[in-house]
Protein backbone atom coordinates (compact mmCIF):
# COMPACT_ATOMS: atom_id res chain seq x y z
CA UNK A 1 0.00 0.00 0.00
CA UNK A 2 1.36 3.58 -1.15
CA UNK A 3 1.11 6.23 1.48
CA UNK A 4 1.22 9.67 0.74
CA UNK A 5 3.88 12.32 2.56
CA UNK A 6 3.18 16.03 2.70
CA UNK A 7 6.37 17.91 3.25
CA UNK A 8 5.71 21.36 4.68
CA UNK A 9 8.77 23.76 4.62
CA UNK A 10 10.10 24.26 8.21
CA UNK A 11 10.45 27.77 9.41
CA UNK A 12 14.37 28.48 10.65
CA UNK A 13 16.40 31.92 11.27
CA UNK A 14 18.15 32.06 8.49
CA UNK A 15 16.28 35.53 7.33
CA UNK A 16 13.47 34.01 4.79
CA UNK A 17 10.89 34.55 7.53
CA UNK A 18 9.84 38.46 7.72
CA UNK A 19 6.86 40.36 9.23
CA UNK A 20 3.71 41.64 7.96
CA UNK A 21 4.68 45.45 8.02
CA UNK A 22 8.10 44.62 6.27
CA UNK A 23 6.63 42.18 3.74
CA UNK A 24 3.81 45.15 2.94
CA UNK A 25 6.94 47.49 2.92
CA UNK A 26 8.71 45.58 0.28
CA UNK A 27 5.03 45.12 -2.28
CA UNK A 28 5.05 49.38 -1.66
CA UNK A 29 8.85 49.54 -2.68
CA UNK A 30 8.33 47.32 -5.46
CA UNK A 31 4.72 48.80 -6.78
CA UNK A 32 5.86 52.41 -6.22
CA UNK A 33 9.50 52.10 -8.10
CA UNK A 34 7.81 49.64 -10.87
CA UNK A 35 5.11 52.03 -11.64
CA UNK A 36 5.25 55.43 -12.40
CA UNK A 37 3.05 58.57 -12.27
CA UNK A 38 0.27 58.44 -14.64
CA UNK A 39 -3.19 59.71 -16.33
CA UNK A 40 -6.07 58.02 -15.24
CA UNK A 41 -9.63 57.98 -16.37
CA UNK A 42 -12.91 56.85 -14.44
CA UNK A 43 -16.27 57.61 -12.60
CA UNK A 44 -15.90 59.00 -9.17
CA UNK A 45 -18.18 57.37 -6.42
CA UNK A 46 -18.26 57.23 -3.09
CA UNK A 47 -16.91 60.65 -2.39
CA UNK A 48 -16.28 62.27 0.87
CA UNK A 49 -14.31 65.44 1.70
CA UNK A 50 -12.90 64.82 5.47
CA UNK A 51 -13.10 68.13 7.86
CA UNK A 52 -9.40 68.55 7.66
CA UNK A 53 -9.34 69.29 4.13
CA UNK A 54 -8.36 65.96 2.29
CA UNK A 55 -11.25 64.14 -0.11
CA UNK A 56 -11.37 60.00 -0.32
CA UNK A 57 -13.30 58.72 -3.68
CA UNK A 58 -12.67 55.39 -6.02
CA UNK A 59 -12.42 56.17 -9.91
CA UNK A 60 -13.90 53.02 -11.53
CA UNK A 61 -14.99 52.17 -14.94
CA UNK A 62 -16.78 49.14 -16.20
CA UNK A 63 -15.01 46.16 -14.83
CA UNK A 64 -12.31 47.61 -11.50
CA UNK A 65 -12.42 50.13 -9.58
CA UNK A 66 -9.01 52.19 -7.41
CA UNK A 67 -9.22 53.91 -4.46
CA UNK A 68 -7.49 57.64 -4.40
CA UNK A 69 -7.07 59.76 -1.97
CA UNK A 70 -6.14 63.81 -2.64
CA UNK A 71 -4.57 65.18 0.28
CA UNK A 72 -5.28 69.12 1.08
CA UNK A 73 -2.96 70.73 0.02
CA UNK A 74 -3.32 69.44 -3.59
CA UNK A 75 -6.94 69.75 -3.59
CA UNK A 76 -7.08 73.19 -2.90
CA UNK A 77 -5.58 73.68 -6.71
CA UNK A 78 -8.62 71.34 -8.30
CA UNK A 79 -10.80 73.96 -10.25
CA UNK A 80 -13.94 71.59 -10.36
CA UNK A 81 -16.65 70.80 -8.22
CA UNK A 82 -15.60 66.78 -7.37
CA UNK A 83 -18.69 64.74 -6.95
CA UNK A 84 -19.71 61.17 -7.39
CA UNK A 85 -21.15 60.26 -11.02
CA UNK A 86 -18.41 62.76 -12.49
CA UNK A 87 -16.22 61.50 -15.07
CA UNK A 88 -12.72 62.91 -14.33
CA UNK A 89 -9.22 62.70 -15.38
CA UNK A 90 -6.68 62.40 -12.61
CA UNK A 91 -2.65 62.39 -12.17
CA UNK A 92 -0.94 60.75 -9.48
CA UNK A 93 1.79 58.10 -8.08
CA UNK A 94 0.56 54.58 -6.96
CA UNK A 95 1.25 54.14 -2.73
CA UNK A 96 0.18 51.21 -0.42
CA UNK A 97 -1.23 52.65 3.08
CA UNK A 98 0.72 49.78 5.34
CA UNK A 99 -1.79 49.78 8.28
CA UNK A 100 -4.34 48.18 5.77
CA UNK A 101 -2.20 46.89 3.14
CA UNK A 102 -3.69 47.95 0.53
CA UNK A 103 -2.71 50.09 -2.33
CA UNK A 104 -4.20 53.24 -3.55
CA UNK A 105 -3.83 56.31 -5.93
CA UNK A 106 -2.25 59.40 -4.29
CA UNK A 107 -3.91 62.10 -7.10
CA UNK A 108 -1.93 64.87 -7.28
CA UNK A 109 -4.10 66.74 -10.44
CA UNK A 110 -7.62 66.26 -11.14
CA UNK A 111 -9.52 67.34 -14.13
CA UNK A 112 -13.28 66.70 -15.58
CA UNK A 113 -13.65 64.68 -18.37
CA UNK A 114 -17.23 65.48 -19.69
CA UNK A 115 -20.67 64.25 -17.66
CA UNK A 116 -20.38 60.83 -16.09
CA UNK A 117 -21.60 57.56 -18.13
CA UNK A 118 -24.23 56.99 -15.86
CA UNK A 119 -25.41 61.16 -15.94
CA UNK A 120 -25.30 60.52 -19.05
CA UNK A 121 -27.83 57.82 -19.25
CA UNK A 122 -30.20 59.54 -16.39
CA UNK A 123 -30.56 62.51 -19.23
CA UNK A 124 -30.91 60.16 -22.08
CA UNK A 125 -33.48 58.00 -20.51
CA UNK A 126 -35.00 61.20 -18.82
CA UNK A 127 -35.32 63.14 -22.67
CA UNK A 128 -36.87 59.78 -23.72
CA UNK A 129 -39.63 59.16 -21.51
CA UNK A 130 -40.55 62.53 -20.87
CA UNK A 131 -40.55 62.58 -25.28
CA UNK A 132 -43.38 60.19 -24.65
CA UNK A 133 -45.27 61.29 -22.43
CA UNK A 134 -44.79 59.52 -19.33
CA UNK A 135 -44.10 62.50 -17.45
CA UNK A 136 -47.05 64.36 -18.37
CA UNK A 137 -49.24 65.92 -15.20
CA UNK A 138 -52.14 65.08 -17.20
CA UNK A 139 -51.89 61.21 -16.94
CA UNK A 140 -51.22 61.10 -13.38
CA UNK A 141 -54.00 60.33 -10.76
CA UNK A 142 -54.78 61.59 -7.58
CA UNK A 143 -53.72 60.39 -4.33
CA UNK A 144 -56.52 60.32 -1.80
CA UNK A 145 -56.56 62.45 0.61
CA UNK A 146 -57.40 60.20 3.75
CA UNK A 147 -55.89 56.73 2.29
CA UNK A 148 -57.09 53.51 4.67
CA UNK A 149 -54.50 51.27 4.09
CA UNK A 150 -51.05 51.95 2.59
CA UNK A 151 -48.76 49.88 0.53
CA UNK A 152 -44.62 50.56 1.36
CA UNK A 153 -42.54 48.99 -1.17
CA UNK A 154 -38.87 49.16 0.17
CA UNK A 155 -36.35 47.36 2.12
CA UNK A 156 -37.53 45.83 5.32
CA UNK A 157 -33.96 46.53 7.02
CA UNK A 158 -33.93 50.07 5.66
CA UNK A 159 -34.14 53.18 8.15
CA UNK A 160 -36.71 54.32 5.22
CA UNK A 161 -39.54 51.96 6.73
CA UNK A 162 -38.56 52.96 10.14
CA UNK A 163 -38.89 56.58 9.88
CA UNK A 164 -42.14 56.28 7.41
CA UNK A 165 -43.82 54.30 10.11
CA UNK A 166 -42.75 56.42 13.18
CA UNK A 167 -44.23 59.81 11.75
CA UNK A 168 -47.27 57.85 11.06
CA UNK A 169 -47.63 57.28 14.73
CA UNK A 170 -46.55 60.83 16.07
CA UNK A 171 -48.95 62.18 14.15
CA UNK A 172 -51.58 59.69 14.68
CA UNK A 173 -52.31 58.26 11.85
CA UNK A 174 -55.48 55.70 12.05
CA UNK A 175 -54.87 53.43 9.10
CA UNK A 176 -53.03 50.16 8.30
CA UNK A 177 -49.48 50.02 6.59
CA UNK A 178 -48.55 47.24 4.43
CA UNK A 179 -44.81 46.65 4.24
CA UNK A 180 -43.83 44.86 0.52
CA UNK A 181 -39.99 44.22 0.90
CA UNK A 182 -37.71 44.47 -1.67
CA UNK A 183 -34.36 44.98 -2.56
CA UNK A 184 -33.51 48.72 -3.22
CA UNK A 185 -30.23 48.07 -4.18
CA UNK A 186 -28.26 46.27 -6.80
CA UNK A 187 -29.16 44.29 -9.77
CA UNK A 188 -31.51 42.31 -8.74
CA UNK A 189 -33.66 45.52 -6.70
CA UNK A 190 -35.72 46.81 -10.03
CA UNK A 191 -36.71 43.80 -11.32
CA UNK A 192 -37.74 42.90 -7.62
CA UNK A 193 -39.68 46.50 -7.15
CA UNK A 194 -41.14 45.71 -10.57
CA UNK A 195 -42.51 42.21 -9.54
CA UNK A 196 -43.55 44.05 -6.07
CA UNK A 197 -45.73 46.59 -8.05
CA UNK A 198 -47.64 43.99 -9.99
CA UNK A 199 -48.38 42.22 -6.79
CA UNK A 200 -49.83 45.08 -4.86
CA UNK A 201 -52.03 45.95 -7.76
CA UNK A 202 -53.62 42.49 -7.19
CA UNK A 203 -53.68 43.37 -3.13
CA UNK A 204 -57.20 44.24 -2.46
CA UNK A 205 -58.29 47.03 -0.53
CA UNK A 206 -55.16 49.06 -1.17
CA UNK A 207 -55.08 52.83 -1.93
CA UNK A 208 -52.18 54.14 -2.04
CA UNK A 209 -48.94 52.74 -2.78
CA UNK A 210 -45.49 54.33 -1.64
CA UNK A 211 -42.16 53.34 -3.02
CA UNK A 212 -38.56 54.63 -1.52
CA UNK A 213 -35.29 54.29 0.20
CA UNK A 214 -33.03 56.19 1.99
CA UNK A 215 -30.70 58.79 0.04
CA UNK A 216 -27.45 57.85 -1.31
CA UNK A 217 -24.71 58.30 -4.57
CA UNK A 218 -26.18 58.33 -8.22
CA UNK A 219 -25.01 54.91 -8.15
CA UNK A 220 -26.93 53.71 -4.89
CA UNK A 221 -30.49 54.89 -6.74
CA UNK A 222 -29.77 53.78 -9.70
CA UNK A 223 -32.24 51.29 -9.53
CA UNK A 224 -35.16 54.00 -9.40
CA UNK A 225 -33.64 55.08 -12.76
CA UNK A 226 -33.97 51.97 -14.72
CA UNK A 227 -36.37 52.50 -17.17
CA UNK A 228 -38.23 49.02 -16.65
CA UNK A 229 -38.56 50.18 -13.34
CA UNK A 230 -39.86 53.67 -14.55
CA UNK A 231 -42.49 52.34 -16.96
CA UNK A 232 -43.99 49.82 -14.04
CA UNK A 233 -44.49 52.64 -11.79
CA UNK A 234 -46.10 54.94 -14.23
CA UNK A 235 -48.05 52.19 -15.71
CA UNK A 236 -49.48 50.86 -11.96
CA UNK A 237 -53.21 51.42 -11.48
CA UNK A 238 -52.99 52.14 -7.90
CA UNK A 239 -51.67 56.01 -6.96
CA UNK A 240 -48.32 56.43 -6.47
CA UNK A 241 -45.74 57.83 -4.39
CA UNK A 242 -42.11 57.87 -5.13
CA UNK A 243 -39.89 58.82 -2.01
CA UNK A 244 -36.48 58.47 -2.86
CA UNK A 245 -33.95 59.60 -0.92
CA UNK A 246 -33.06 63.21 0.41
CA UNK A 247 -34.37 66.33 -0.88
CA UNK A 248 -31.97 66.71 -3.57
CA UNK A 249 -32.65 63.38 -4.94
CA UNK A 250 -34.22 63.12 -8.04
CA UNK A 251 -34.68 59.73 -9.88
CA UNK A 252 -36.94 58.96 -12.98
CA UNK A 253 -39.20 57.12 -10.69
CA UNK A 254 -40.00 60.58 -9.21
CA UNK A 255 -41.10 61.82 -12.49
CA UNK A 256 -43.03 58.87 -13.37
CA UNK A 257 -45.02 58.39 -10.17
CA UNK A 258 -48.59 60.11 -9.62
CA UNK A 259 -46.74 62.63 -6.24
CA UNK A 260 -43.48 63.04 -5.82
CA UNK A 261 -42.08 63.22 -1.86
CA UNK A 262 -38.95 64.85 -0.72
CA UNK A 263 -38.16 61.65 1.85
CA UNK A 264 -39.86 58.86 3.13
CA UNK A 265 -40.93 61.12 6.53
CA UNK A 266 -42.24 63.41 3.58
CA UNK A 267 -44.61 60.88 2.17
CA UNK A 268 -46.10 59.86 5.69
CA UNK A 269 -46.88 63.35 6.43
CA UNK A 270 -48.70 63.79 2.74
CA UNK A 271 -50.50 60.87 3.75
CA UNK A 272 -51.34 61.48 7.48
CA UNK A 273 -52.25 65.63 6.61
CA UNK A 274 -55.88 64.72 5.01
CA UNK A 275 -56.56 62.97 8.34
CA UNK A 276 -54.98 65.17 10.73
CA UNK A 277 -57.13 67.71 8.69
CA UNK A 278 -60.49 66.05 8.80
CA UNK A 279 -59.73 65.34 12.44
CA UNK A 280 -58.62 68.96 13.52
CA UNK A 281 -62.18 69.91 11.72
CA UNK A 282 -64.26 66.95 13.64
CA UNK A 283 -62.51 68.02 17.06
CA UNK A 284 -63.32 71.34 16.39
CA UNK A 285 -66.98 70.90 14.91
CA UNK A 286 -67.22 68.45 18.21
CA UNK A 287 -65.77 70.99 20.01
CA UNK A 288 -68.58 73.45 18.91
CA UNK A 289 -71.47 70.89 19.38
CA UNK A 290 -70.58 70.73 22.93
CA UNK A 291 -70.68 74.78 23.45
CA UNK A 292 -73.26 74.92 22.00
CA UNK A 293 -75.09 72.25 23.72
CA UNK A 294 -74.01 73.65 26.83
CA UNK A 295 -75.20 77.03 26.27
CA UNK A 296 -78.70 76.22 25.17
CA UNK A 297 -78.43 73.90 28.38
CA UNK A 298 -77.54 77.35 30.32
CA UNK A 299 -80.15 79.30 28.69
CA UNK A 300 -83.01 77.00 29.43
CA UNK A 301 -82.20 76.21 32.70
CA UNK A 302 -82.07 80.12 33.28
CA UNK A 303 -85.40 80.11 32.03
CA UNK A 304 -86.98 77.36 34.03
CA UNK A 305 -85.22 79.05 37.40
CA UNK A 306 -87.32 81.72 36.17
CA UNK A 307 -90.71 80.19 35.51
CA UNK A 308 -89.80 78.40 38.67
CA UNK A 309 -89.34 81.73 41.02
CA UNK A 310 -92.62 83.40 39.57
CA UNK A 311 -94.57 79.91 40.07
CA UNK A 312 -93.18 79.81 43.54
CA UNK A 313 -94.12 83.64 43.86
CA UNK A 314 -97.98 82.69 43.25
CA UNK A 315 -98.17 79.87 45.46
CA UNK A 316 -100.30 79.71 48.86
CA UNK A 317 -97.57 78.32 50.72
CA UNK A 318 -95.44 81.15 49.46
CA UNK A 319 -97.72 84.41 50.22
CA UNK A 320 -98.12 82.77 53.93
CA UNK A 321 -94.36 82.62 54.02
CA UNK A 322 -94.29 86.40 52.69
CA UNK A 323 -97.08 86.90 55.34
CA UNK A 324 -95.02 85.51 58.54
CA UNK A 325 -91.84 87.73 56.69
CA UNK A 326 -93.96 91.09 57.11
CA UNK A 327 -94.84 90.05 60.50
CA UNK A 328 -91.50 89.49 61.79
CA UNK A 329 -90.40 92.78 59.94
CA UNK A 330 -93.02 94.78 61.73
CA UNK A 331 -92.65 92.89 64.87
CA UNK A 332 -88.55 93.96 64.75
CA UNK A 333 -89.14 97.35 64.04
CA UNK A 334 -91.61 97.86 66.66
CA UNK A 335 -88.96 96.58 69.30
CA UNK A 336 -86.59 98.50 67.73
CA UNK A 337 -88.42 101.92 68.02
CA UNK A 338 -88.94 101.34 71.43
CA UNK A 339 -85.69 100.58 72.18
CA UNK A 340 -84.72 104.02 70.43
CA UNK A 341 -86.73 105.79 72.86
CA UNK A 342 -85.70 104.11 75.75
CA UNK A 343 -82.15 104.99 74.62
CA UNK A 344 -83.29 108.66 74.23
CA UNK A 345 -84.88 108.79 77.46
CA UNK A 346 -81.93 107.46 79.69
CA UNK A 347 -80.10 109.88 77.80
CA UNK A 348 -81.75 112.91 78.64
CA UNK A 349 -81.94 111.54 82.62
CA UNK A 350 -78.15 111.51 82.21
CA UNK A 351 -77.85 114.87 80.86
CA UNK A 352 -80.37 116.07 83.88
CA UNK A 353 -78.60 114.54 86.49
CA UNK A 354 -75.39 115.81 85.26
CA UNK A 355 -76.25 119.44 85.07
CA UNK A 356 -77.53 118.64 88.73
CA UNK A 357 -74.95 116.82 90.46
CA UNK A 358 -72.95 120.25 89.07
CA UNK A 359 -74.96 122.63 90.33
CA UNK A 360 -75.35 121.30 94.18
CA UNK A 361 -73.42 123.05 97.08
CA UNK A 362 -71.23 119.71 97.69
CA UNK A 363 -70.36 119.74 94.46
CA UNK A 364 -69.11 123.51 94.54
CA UNK A 365 -67.53 123.23 97.94
CA UNK A 366 -65.38 120.19 96.49
CA UNK A 367 -64.32 122.40 93.28
CA UNK A 368 -63.15 124.97 95.94
CA UNK A 369 -60.97 122.13 97.94
CA UNK A 370 -59.70 121.07 94.81
CA UNK A 371 -59.01 124.47 93.53
CA UNK A 372 -57.62 125.66 97.34
CA UNK A 373 -55.23 122.61 97.55
CA UNK A 374 -54.55 123.49 93.81
CA UNK A 375 -53.12 126.56 94.94
CA UNK A 376 -51.02 125.89 97.65
CA UNK A 377 -49.04 123.18 95.99
CA UNK A 378 -48.23 125.81 93.74
CA UNK A 379 -47.53 128.38 96.23
CA UNK A 380 -45.45 125.43 97.61
CA UNK A 381 -43.82 125.00 94.42
CA UNK A 382 -43.01 128.64 94.03
CA UNK A 383 -41.44 129.14 97.58
CA UNK A 384 -39.15 126.03 97.66
CA UNK A 385 -37.97 127.24 93.81
CA UNK A 386 -37.55 130.84 95.13
CA UNK A 387 -35.58 129.43 98.19
CA UNK A 388 -33.42 127.25 95.68
CA UNK A 389 -33.12 130.29 93.44
CA UNK A 390 -31.53 132.27 96.75
CA UNK A 391 -29.75 129.58 97.87
CA UNK A 392 -27.67 129.58 94.82
CA UNK A 393 -27.23 132.84 94.63
CA UNK A 394 -25.34 133.09 98.49
CA UNK A 395 -23.38 129.96 97.33
CA UNK A 396 -22.07 132.10 93.97
CA UNK A 397 -21.27 135.28 96.04
CA UNK A 398 -19.43 133.09 98.31
CA UNK A 399 -17.79 131.99 95.57
CA UNK A 400 -17.08 135.50 94.28
CA UNK A 401 -16.30 136.60 98.13
CA UNK A 402 -13.54 133.78 98.39
CA UNK A 403 -11.82 134.35 95.12
CA UNK A 404 -11.61 137.89 95.87
CA UNK A 405 -10.11 137.51 99.88
CA UNK A 406 -6.64 137.34 100.70
CA UNK A 407 -6.15 133.58 101.00
CA UNK A 408 -7.28 133.30 97.55
CA UNK A 409 -4.57 135.81 96.57
CA UNK A 410 -2.16 134.20 98.96
CA UNK A 411 -2.73 130.94 97.09
CA UNK A 412 -1.61 132.34 93.55
CA UNK A 413 1.66 133.22 94.94
CA UNK A 414 1.86 136.63 96.78
CA UNK A 415 2.67 137.50 100.13
CA UNK A 416 0.77 139.77 103.02
CA UNK A 417 3.08 142.20 104.85
CA UNK A 418 2.34 143.39 107.90
CA UNK A 419 4.25 145.36 110.96
CA UNK A 420 4.32 144.08 114.67
CA UNK A 421 0.79 145.51 115.33
CA UNK A 422 -0.96 144.08 112.08
CA UNK A 423 -1.10 146.06 109.69
CA UNK A 424 -0.92 145.59 106.05
CA UNK A 425 2.39 147.30 104.29
CA UNK A 426 1.82 148.19 100.91
CA UNK A 427 4.95 150.48 100.23
CA UNK A 428 8.96 150.10 101.19
CA UNK A 429 9.30 153.44 102.42
CA UNK A 430 8.63 154.50 105.86
CA UNK A 431 9.84 151.02 107.11
CA UNK A 432 12.43 151.52 109.80
CA UNK A 433 15.32 149.48 109.68
CA UNK A 434 15.04 146.26 112.29
CA UNK A 435 11.28 146.42 112.53
CA UNK A 436 9.81 143.38 113.02
CA UNK A 437 7.81 142.24 110.27
CA UNK A 438 5.28 139.46 109.18
CA UNK A 439 5.06 137.94 105.84
CA UNK A 440 2.03 135.83 106.01
CA UNK A 441 1.96 133.31 102.95
CA UNK A 442 -0.82 130.87 102.35
CA UNK A 443 0.43 128.60 104.34
CA UNK A 444 1.49 129.95 107.21
CA UNK A 445 3.56 133.36 108.93
CA UNK A 446 7.11 134.25 108.29
CA UNK A 447 8.55 136.70 111.11
CA UNK A 448 11.44 138.92 109.56
CA UNK A 449 13.64 141.75 110.25
CA UNK A 450 13.52 144.97 107.82
CA UNK A 451 17.00 146.02 106.63
CA UNK A 452 18.69 149.24 106.05
CA UNK A 453 17.20 150.46 102.37
CA UNK A 454 19.98 151.59 100.62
Amino acid sequence: MATDFFLEPEPDDGGRIVSITEFTRRIKAVLEAEVPPCWVRGEISNFRRQSSGHCYFSLKDENSQLPCVLFRGNAVRVEVDLRDGMQVIAFGEVSVYEPRGAYQMIVRQVMEDGVGRLQQEFERLKKKLAAEGLFDPERKKPVPKMPATVGFVTSPTGAAAQDFIRILKRRGWWGRVILLPVRVQGREAAPEMISMLEYAARLPGLDVLVIGRGGGSLEDLWAFNEEALVRAVAACPLPVICAVGHEIDFTLCDFAADLRAETPSAAAEVISSGFIECRDRLSAAAERAVQVVAQRLRDEGRGLEILRRRLGALSPHHRIEQGFLRLDDLSNRIHSGVKSDLREKKSEMAGLASRLAQASPQNRLQMARQKWEALRARYEWLADAEMRSRRERLVNLEKRLKSLGPDSVLKRGFVLVRDAEGNPLSRRKGIPAGANLVNRFADGDLYVKAEEST
